[in-house]
């Protein structure tokens, strides 16, 4: 068993915070990195230390590998947990973390590896008899032969980056005559994303639901399933709201669908906390997509219906200690929503905002949690994603779970930047949300940017526009805690939201 008395997190806001809880919860010293730009952020002070790593870009702070690595040493670390996104799923990072005799909190380089390739992790998991969706074994090298093989699928087919994630290097070809221009667009994109210009092609699943199991696996091959999460309300490829258990999956798929997820894990001896994602077709058959060897963004939905904490459980295996509860000792507890709120406009394409957070007021309540790493006042930085937080609920039924989500999304007041709160909570009233009839294109089938504009009256046109203005004189001169006092009308924070 190794011990960790002490963790680095390589990583910043709303996840290095919720990491820190976990570990100082087991009585972890926890430590700190952050750039230039994050100095007076949550996640530094709440830190027992915490040390500057560099300037504000990624590239030149929170993608330093080897100077986060030294600093550990420096400082006697004895354990680094990279979080998501960045160095999480960075092979040659874990590899070198662990030849400097620092405990790294995740999966094992050689996995990472396996399942860093969609073509080799394809080709992992398909002796152990987890469907794939038909298409290339490998990557395309001649594109006539690779056309052959489009045309015995069947069209629309879909190339892909091996190496790739968040959509990049992905093109969808709905005929023939188009197959060669599109596959060179995918190889430039990925050349250019990833460093790897690899692709492959496949089926395209037309009206796909995006379903991922949750998995956790210790260092002696025992591995469970943690049950699904339903991830099809994506814009532009990526997640937007999350919930868990599917109302789409019947306990026969949900088992099935769990076995191969352990058996993904088995072709590349997992371990730690990891996810895989499958895509589902409208008769229910399911196909692997990809594995996630980190934690996700949307692992608290987990957390809430089986009142497990994945973090404590990533460091417990981390230590060399076996799972502490068998596959039958798991059952699913009510039902749980995740919103992520973005700084983004949606009535211009999602695209990212910045600004100060004039008033930033979280919504409170039993069953409701807000993960973020902003407070009042802060700025939202131009150099990293957009997301200000994550708001989860629980509830015993599905029902009583949107209900909830949508009243704390009313209570959750955000001024400064354009966000995704109004957006989430049309999806959530949305008839087939609530049915349970969508897939990952309910935003192109179903959203307009004008569903979201407010209709006010003259009267209170102009009492937006004054209070609007007298808002941003007086930030410059007070505080937001004394400016807000100003408004007499809490319901005018509400349309002012997208202003």
């Amino acid at each position: 068993m190794r011990e960790i008395k002490s963790i680095l997190v390589a990583n910043r806001g709303e996840i290095a915070l919720r990491i820190m809880k976990s570990a100082r919860e087991m009585g972890i010293k926890v430590i700190a990195i952050y750039s230039e730009a994050d100095r007076k952020s949550p996640h530094v002070r709440y830190a027992d230390e915490a040390y500057c790593v560099g300037p504000p870009p990624s590239s030149q702070s929170y993608l330093l590998g080897e100077k986060i690595i030294e600093l550990c040493k420096k400082n006697a670390i004895d354990a680094i947990h990279p979080g998501y996104g960045f160095l999480s799923e960075n092979s040659d990072f874990a590899k070198k973390v662990e030849e400097a005799g620092i405990t790294f909190i995740g999966p094992s380089a050689q996995s990472m590896e396996i399942m860093g390739s969609k073509l080799g992790a394809k080709n992992a998991v398909k002796k152990f008899q987890v469907p794939l969706v038909p298409g290339t074994e490998s990557a395309i090298e001649d594109v006539q032969e690779a056309k052959k093989i489009a045309e015995s699928i069947g069209f629309p087919v879909l190339v892909k980056a091996s190496a790739g994630g968040g959509g990049k290097g992905m093109r969808i070809i709905h005929r023939l005559e188009e197959f060669e221009e599109q596959v060179q667009l995918a190889m430039n994109e990925a050349q250019s994303a990833f460093g790897d210009k690899s692709v492959f092609i496949e089926k395209y699943v037309s009206s796909p639901k995006h379903i991922e199991i949750q998995v956790l696996g210790d260092q002696y091959g025992n591995v469970v399933y943690l049950f699904e999460r339903e991830c099809s309300i994506q814009r532009r490829h990526q997640k937007v709201i999350e919930e868990a258990p599917s109302i789409a999956i019947n306990e026969e798929t949900r088992q099935k669908m769990g076995q191969a997820a352990v058996n993904v894990c088995k072709a590349c001896n997992y371990y730690n906390a990891g996810t895989v994602e499958f895509i589902v077709d409208e008769k229910g058959n399911f196909y692997f997509l990809e594995m996630n060897t980190r934690l996700q963004v949307e692992h608290p939905v987990t957390e809430m219906i089986t009142g497990i904490d994945l973090v404590k459980e990533q460091i417990k295996i981390a230590m060399g200690l076996p799972l502490s509860f068998k596959q039958e000792d798991l059952s699913i507890r009510g039902h749980a929503i995740e919103i992520r709120v973005y700084a983004e406009d949606p009535t211009n394409n999602f695209l990212p905002d910045i600004g100060k957070l004039i008033v930033y007021h979280r919504p409170l309540g039993p069953g409701i949690r807000v993960d973020d790493g902003y407070e009042e006042g802060m700025q939202v930085p131009i150099y990293y994603d957009p997301m200000l937080c994550k708001l989860i609920v629980h509830a015993p039924t599905r029902n009583e779970a949107i209900a909830k989500m949508i009243q704390a999304i009313e209570q959750f007041e955000i001024v400064g930047v354009k966000n995704t709160l109004d957006f989430c909570k049309f999806v959530l009233k949305h008839p087939h949300f609530i049915q349970g009839n969508f897939d990952t294109h309910f935003v192109q089938k179903h959203f307009q940017p004008e569903f979201l504009q407010l209709h006010l009256t003259d009267l209170e046109k102009n009492l937006v526009a004054y209070f609007t203005q007298e808002l941003f004189e007086n930030s410059t001169t007070q505080t937001c805690k004394e400016t807000t006092t100003t408004i007499p009308n809490k319901s005018l924070w509400k349309m002012m939201r997208l202003k």
